[in-house]
This record gives structure tokens, C-alpha cells and sequence, in this order.
């Protein structure tokens, strides 16, 4: 549907007025998570805000100060934040070489520098956390340190091996990936070895050996990277927190460099990362981040939403941003989408969104309950056949699995019902082997086509590609069956689409011209749609979306998996399927299998997530979410106009639990008494929970009153709670922090010793 045309007058202050409603809600929004793959660059700064919903396009014009996005699947958050830059850039505010973006992996960093690219903002930095940080550690090396950076292991899976045998420590395989997967969570938490042991019993992770020898493993395997002079992945920004912190001329230098910051996935930041955010920010607040809380599928890496969901706390004056408007699925999607996580708990879930689905209405979703896994996996087969032949390309569905193990079963029963598949996580696309030569071919061809007998009756674009493609393997009909060859020819088709796309796009177009485009798309690594069914893991679908989703295994002991024991992992499982289900734009199948093999015992049984969710699975225990619909918030900001606050029910007047008075005083009305009156408050108590608190804040990195303030905790002292219907009786507390700090609060009532202890200590 094309974009209507819209035209913005801008006010003095550089703010563009608000289009109509109609403007947006009746073919003026393009697709959140879709655009055309090559669209014509915007030629005005109002141009690029034309096609954004109310709420996108508050992101879009927040340019200043603190601005917190959360935005839920499917909602065009990536559409928002670079229309976002990219209005700023288009309008003067910022310069593209001051602006720095950050995501988590390459891929993401790609799409936006590609996003960036057509919206006519070249030249704003869009990277990793490591990315971003190894070039400034490269840089400023030899200045701060001196001599230069010691090499950068891409593995260090060996190292760890090494490390074990220097130990004597015997590790299998698995045990070996897994202490691995312990020291990469230890750095990015920075954790030091000799605490490791308390900070793994902290934070309830399943330790492969003895959390002993893990420490003993840990200072091992750091002894020797420095004895072999190399670092690692985590090192990266543990060394450039290092110097940012030590060198104030480094880190002025930096920020005088980059003055404005956009992070996405923010949900996804480990304590390191963001004590990076911190010093690459200094004093200043011009920071946009974005997330979900619900898509926080990372803790076992150190990842933690609180950054998230503290940000409010953290900056006062901070407008946030509420996306809720569903551009991907069908509204029966997203109904089983809100349902997951309306059954979820814990401080993720109370800031849950609930998403309203912006498209038409679709197939409802299919559950499929199978004999065994190989009897699932060859009726999704047949399912997928069958999809493509009435016309589903291949590369619009996908199959996702909790682990990779599950992989293979799925590889087969494609391959002999003859669908092509890609398997998702696989090396970058224009890294392949076969796609760098293809690009050489073309660039030979571009420089000396005129004497190549390949292009002799042969003139438009697509024609000379597909003819010096065919000297590289590519033929007008796939090769049968699967595997190296399949999966080559498949890389090379992909290119040919991607010519025919370019020239429809661009009128005239030359090879020369291609050329230059992909190699633009490689420095971007911007790659194009490779045609195949995708298998991938959840967690590698993250960010993805595709018209059709199979999500198989949906079984107990996989959904959630076997080891998810606490409380905390349960919901992140469920958070994990949620992500699953989000990825489907109009058709979902989710299946399971009663046994694991044919002629198993049928002890298996469906996902508890799909409790009341599936026809005849009983009624679910739903909540409203907490974290509404969609809108804005402005914060207060020094100096400034305030804007009015959200309305607040009203309450009954709060009296003097000594004399009666009706209070009036907010101090007071925490203490529920006269600030005259006297106090029955346990001192012993009141102090404990200063020093609790101001370990917290500690952690936190916020002010202790955004843990509790001083009349709240004097509250609590002079209540002392026994349970936690008492507790959250004390104004101050509140939902969110129950939750967050019920249980130690009510230990230090309890009297209970070593509450909140410092690991650092």
C-alpha cells in the first residue's frame, strides 16, 4: 500500500505539527516491519516522518534529553528509532558523526545502518556494544597503555581446555561449554573469581562442577590469556570501561566525539554494558533506548531488563513512550501473544504491553498434537509442501525449536519432502565463500564486460547477472535434494533476486551500478533473502519474522525446558515461547509429540503455557497488564514547563493512626501520623534497612531514595511487617517493589542476619 502523501509545517522550535488521524489509520502507515527493498530516499526532513503512527512519530521528535521507548513485538520500534535519527539528521539537530547506535548483534547493526542508507542518513555509527567498543580500544590503546592491543581470541572454548589441564580438572565436552558459558556470564556481571561461587548461589544458576572449581577454572584461565598475551570477547569492554574510567582525557575525547546515544534492545544490557552506556554518556542525558521487558530471553548471559524498568527512576525528567500498535500479526496472533503473558509473574510481566493487532484478520492458530517426534517432524514437512505449492514461498516460513538438537529431525523430513531450507545462525551471507566469489565475478564483469562473450546477447541487468552466474553454478532450476550444494545455489539465487529487485527499483540501472550496491550491503552486511525454509532456535529467531511459523516441541520438559526450575526461569521460558509466537505474521502451527521416538511411551504432554490458551485445555488465570496501552509520559524537567502527569484514582483520606487528623502531607501520609506525634519506630530495624538500602542503590547505580525513601523505610520500621499483605500496605511500597524487595525487607523485620550482603564485600 502506498504511503500517503503528507505534508508537515513545522513549528519554530523545529517540532512538526501532528497529521490528522485519519492520515495515519487510512493508508498512511506503511508497514512497521516491512519496506520495499529499495525505497526512494526522502526528500525533506518532514518527508521522512510521513507513514509514522502518533506514537512512532513521538519517538521520532523527542530529539532531546532522556527518552525511554518500550515498544512491544511487532510494533516498528526499529522504523521509530531510525526515523528518529534519521529526522534529527535530515533537520540539522544532530550531525550524523556525533550520533551512536548500539544493538546486540551484527546483523541488527546492519538492517539499521541499511535503514539509515535509504532514509538519507549516511554516516551515523550503528553498531555492536563490542563493535563500538573495540574501536575505540584500538585507538586510544597506545596512548593509554601503550605498545599495542594484544590479540583478539575468537574462541575461547580452547583456552578454557587449557586452562582445565593446567588445573587438572577433567571436563567433558559439555562441561567444558558450559564453564565456558560460566566465565562469560562472571565478566559481563563483573564478577571476579574469588566471588564467583557466592555470586552463582546468588543469582540460582546450575553450575556444571563444583562452583569451587569453576572460581579455580576462572582465575586459571585468566592467568593465562595474560600469559599468552591475548584477550577476549569480554575483555573487550572490560579493558575500555577500564580506560574510559582511568583516563578522563580518553573519556572526554570519546564524548566530545559521540554526543548522542541510541540503544536497542535495551532489555538485553548486562551490568557491564551499561556501566559502558554510563561512561560513554558522562554527565549528559541525551540517551534514547528501547525494548520490551516480555522479550527479555537472555538472563543466563547476564542480561537484565531492570535497566529497562529502572530508567524512569534513573532519569526523572524522561519522556516514555508506550508502542503498542501490532504492524506484524494477525489479530488472532496477537491475542495468543497477550494471552502468554497475561498468565506470566514477576517484574518483567507487571510492565508488560498489551499489543492491538493493525492488520486484518487471519487463520486462528493450529495445535497439533503428534505420536512421536519424527511423526511431528514430517507432518510439519507436509504442512510446509503443501504451503508451498499453493504459492507460500519458501522463505516466508519457518520452523522453531527450543534447542538445535532438534535441528536435525527437521533437516531430514524437509529434505525428503523436497523443501529447500536454510539453518538459521549459519556464517554471515556476504562471508560465504561462494557469494564472495560471485561478487569478484561481477565486479570483473562490470570493469571488463565488454570483451566477456557471456554478455555478448544479453542487455538488461538481470540477464547479465544470471549470465555470469551461471559460471559460478547457478542454474535456472535448483539442484535436487539438500545440503553444500543446495545451500550454494541458494546463496547465488538469492543474488539474482536481488538484481531483478534493483533494476525494477532503479530505472537504467548497470551492473557497475550493482556492484556498488553490494558492496555497500556488505560493509552494512545487509544481506538479501536467501529462499528456503529457515529452521532456527527461538533464540535466534529474536528480531526475525516471516509470514508462516511452525513452533514445534511445544511439549513439557521443552517448553519449558527440563532444567528451568525457579520461578524466574519458568517465566523466562514462557517469555522465550512468547517471542516464538510474535515472530508470525499470519499463520501459526504449534505441535507437539507425545513420545520422543516411535514406539515410545505417550508420557509427554502439552506446554503448561497453553494453558487456556488451546481449545479444551481449561481456563487460564489472566491479568490486566499493569503496563497499559499505548501513549507517552513526560517527565519533569528542571527549569522547564511541567506537564500534567497521568490522573490518579482517587483514594479515601488517609487519618493519624495516633490522633486521627486527616492527613495531608505526603511524609506523613507514609508515616500514617502526625509528624508530632510520637513515634513507635524500632531503631535496630530502621538502620538495617538504611544499610540494606544503601547497598541496593549501590547495585543499582540509582539514588537510594529510588529504592525506598527515608519516610517509607520509617514506615516499615515502625510497622514491622510480618508478611507480605502487611508490607504492601505501606504507601511507598507498591507493587513493583514487593516484588523487587518484599522478600529481604521482611527478612530484616524477621530479624534474619546477612540480608543483602555485598558479594563485593
Amino acid at each position: 500500500m502506498p504511503v500517503a502523501s503528507v505534508r508537515l509545517s513545522v513549528r519554530a522550535c523545529g517540532q512538526p505539527t501532528h497529521p490528522s488521524r485519519e492520515t495515519w489509520q487510512h493508508g498512511g502507515v506503511t508497514a512497521a516491519t516491512h519496506s520495499t527493498l529499495f525505497p526512494q530516499v526522502p526528500d525533506s526532513a518532514d518527508a521522512v516522518l510521513e507513514g509514522l503512527d502518533p506514537e512512532q512519530r513521538e519517538v521520532a521528535t523527542a530529539l532531546r534529553g532522556p527518552v525511554c521507548v518500550l515498544a512491544g513485538a511487532g510494533t516498528g520500534k526499529t522504523r521509530a528509532i531510525t526515523h528518529r535519527i534519521a529526522y534529527g539528521v535530515r533537520a540539522g539537530i544532530l550531525q550524523p558523526s556525533t550520533v551512536l547506535a548500539v544493538t546486540f548483534t551484527n546483523r541488527a547493526a546492519g538492517e539499521m545502518r541499511g535503514r539509515l542508507r535509504q532514509l538519507g542518513a549516511a554516516g551515523v555509527q550503528a553498531r555492536t556494544f563490542h563493535s563500538a567498543a573495540l574501536r575505540q580500544l584500538q585507538y586510544f590503546w597506545p596512548k593509554a597503555i601503550g605498545g599495542s592491543l594484544p590479540r583478539l581470541v575468537d574462541r575461547k572454548i580452547q583456552l578454557v581446555a587449557d586452562a582445565a589441564a593446567a588445573c587438572r580438572i577433567r571436563l567433558d565436552r559439555g562441561e567444558l561449554r558450559d564453564a565456558t558459558a560460566e566465565i562469560e556470564w562472571s565478566k559481563v556481571t563483573q564478577t571476579v573469581p574469588a566471588d564467583y561461587p557466592l555470586a552463582a548461589a546468588k543469582a540460582g544458576r546450575e553450575t556444571p562442577r563444583d562452583p569451587a572449581e569453576i572460581a579455580q577454572l576462572y582465575a586459571a584461565y585468566e592467568d593465562l590469556k595474560r600469559a599468552r598475551s591475548v584477550i577476549d570477547f569480554e575483555d573487550v569492554l572490560l579493558l575500555t570501561v577500564a580506560v574510559l574510567q582511568d583516563r578522563h582525557d580518553v573519556a572526554e575525547q570519546v564524548r566530545a566525539q559521540y554526543q548522542h546515544f541510541v540503544v536497542d534492545e535495551y532489555q538485553d544490557v548486562s551490568p557491564l554494558q551499561q556501566r559502558l552506556l554510563e561512561l560513554w554518556l558522562g554527565d549528559r542525558d541525551d540517551l534514547c533506548v528501547v525494548g520490551d521487558a516480555s522479550q527479555t530471553i537472555y538472563s543466563f548471559t547476564g542480561a537484565t531488563p531492570d535497566h529497562l524498568l529502572d530508567f524512569r527512576g534513573r532519569h526523572p525528567g524522561a519522556t516514555v513512550v508506550k508502542l503498542v500498535r501490532d504492524y506484524r500479526s494477525t489479530p488472532q496472533v496477537v491475542h495468543l501473544a497477550n494471552g502468554l503473558l497475561a498468565q506470566a509473574r514477576g517484574r518483567a510481566a507487571d510492565h508488560r504491553l498489551e499489543l492491538v493487532s493493525q492488520r486484518p484478520a487471519g487463520p486462528e492458530p493450529v495445535y497439533t498434537e503428534y505420536a512421536d517426534e519424527p511423526a511431528e517432524a514430517e507432518g510439519a514437512a507436509r504442512r510446509i509442501r503443501e504451503l508451498i505449492d499453493s504459492g507460500v514461498p519458501a522463505a516466508e516460513i519457518a520452523v522453531l525449536f527450543r534447542t538445535n538438537s532438534q535441528s536435525e529431525t527437521y533437516e531430514q523430513a524437509l529434505a525428503d519432502a523436497g523443501v529447500p531450507y536454510q539453518l538459521r545462525g549459519a556464517e554471515r551471507f556476504f562471508d560465504r565463500p561462494e557469494v564472495r566469489k560471485a561478487g569478484s565475478a561481477l565486479r570483473a564483469a562490470a570493469r571488463f564486460g565488454g570483451n566477456d562473450s557471456l554478455l555478448d546477447d544479453v542487455v538488461d541487468l538481470p540477464s547479465q547477472v544470471r549470465a555470469v552466474l551461471s559460471g559460478e553454478g547457478w542454474t535456472t532450476e535448483p539442484p535436487a535434494g539438500s545440503g553444500a550444494v543446495r545451500e550454494r545455489w541458494e546463496s547465488l539465487a538469492a543474488l539474482v533476486n536481488l538484481a531483478q529487485d534493483f533494476s525494477a527499483a532503479r530505472a537504467g540501472a548497470t551492473l557497475s551500478d550493482l556492484v556498488v550496491e553490494l558492496d555497500e550491503r556488505a560493509g552494512a552486511q545487509h544481506a538479501p533473502t536467501v529462499q528456503g525454509v529457515t529452521l532456527a532456535s527461538l533464540h535466534s529467531a529474536k528480531g526475525l519474522e516471516w509470514d508462516v511459523v511452525f513452533l514445534v516441541g511445544v511439549a513439557e520438559g521443552m517448553m519449558p525446558i527440563t532444567y528451568a526450575k525457579t520461578d524466574e526461569q519458568i517465566e523466562e521460558e514462557r517469555r522465550l515461547l512468547y517471542v516464538g509466537v510474535t515472530r508470525a505474521r499470519e499463520r501459526l502451527h504449534l505441535s507437539w509429540a507425545l513420545a520422543r521416538s516411535p514406539g515410545g511411551r505417550p508420557s509427554r504432554r502439552a506446554s503448561r503455557f497453553l494453558k487456556g490458551l488451546r481449545p479444551g485445555s481449561g481456563t487460564a488465570g489472566g491479568r490486566a497488564a499493569v503496563g497499559g496501552g499505548g501513549g507517552v509520559e513526560r517527565g519533569f524537567r528542571g527549569g522547564g514547563a511541567q506537564v500534567a502527569a497521568p490522573r490518579r484514582t482517587q483514594r479515601t483520606p488517609a487519618r493519624c493512626r495516633v490522633c486521627g487528623r486527616t492527613l495531608t502531607d505526603a511524609g506523613e501520609m507514609k508515616l500514617m501520623r502526625c509528624e508530632g506525634c510520637p513515634s513507635d519506630m524500632d531503631e535496630g530495624v530502621y538502620e538495617r534497612l538504611r544499610e540494606w538500602r544503601a547497598l541496593q542503590a549501590g547495585r543499582s547505580g540509582q539514588p537510594a531514595f529510588c529504592v525506598f525513601t527515608d519516610k517509607t523505610l520509617m514506615a516499615i520500621a515502625e510497622s514491622v511487617p510480618e508478611d507480605e499483605r502487611e508490607l504492601a500496605r505501606i504507601p511507598g511500597v507498591g507493587a513493583r517493589k514487593l516484588n523487587r524487595y518484599g522478600a529481604e525487607v521482611l527478612a530484616i523485620c524477621a530479624g534474619q542476619e546477612g540480608v543483602g550482603v555485598d558479594e563485593d564485600d
